[in-house]
């Protein structure tokens, strides 16, 4: 065992700690799924830009991710015409199917993204005219 004096926040404690083999093997068990976290998401982002780049023409009106998720369906082409609150994507995030409406009436300029995909939220799905 041993003792140690802490000071938290001007409070003064005596803490003793017990050496033991149970205690000093969990924590590095915690520490691993930790550091393994962060590397997904930092894997993860690089794709977004790539799903984005194959876009023809670009409009001038935007139809961006809500959230991050994965592209269930497209419900428009390029040239097709579509009014405000038409569904451009359906888009599954936290196992909900979310749809993604267009916010003005137009003309669909460029689909930036294909059945499958994963998105991150702000990502540009399609562009309008």
């Amino acid at each position: 065992m041993k003792t140690y004096t802490i000071t938290v926040n001007g409070n003064v404690y005596d803490v003793t700690v017990e050496e033991g083999g149970a205690g000093s093997t969990a924590a590095p068990k915690a520490a691993a799924p930790k550091a393994a976290a962060p590397a997904a998401p930092k894997a993860a982002a690089p794709a977004a830009p790539k799903a984005a780049a194959p876009a023809g023409s670009q409009g001038s009106v935007k139809v961006n991710a809500p959230m991050p998720g994965k592209i269930l369906g497209v419900k428009v082409n390029p040239g097709q015409a579509v009014k405000r609150g038409d569904v451009v994507v359906i888009l599954e995030a936290m196992k909900m199917e979310n749809e993604v409406v267009a916010p003005q009436d137009g003309t669909v300029a460029s689909v930036n993204v294909a059945v499958g995909d994963m998105v991150e939220s702000g990502d540009v799905l399609a562009t309008f005219n």
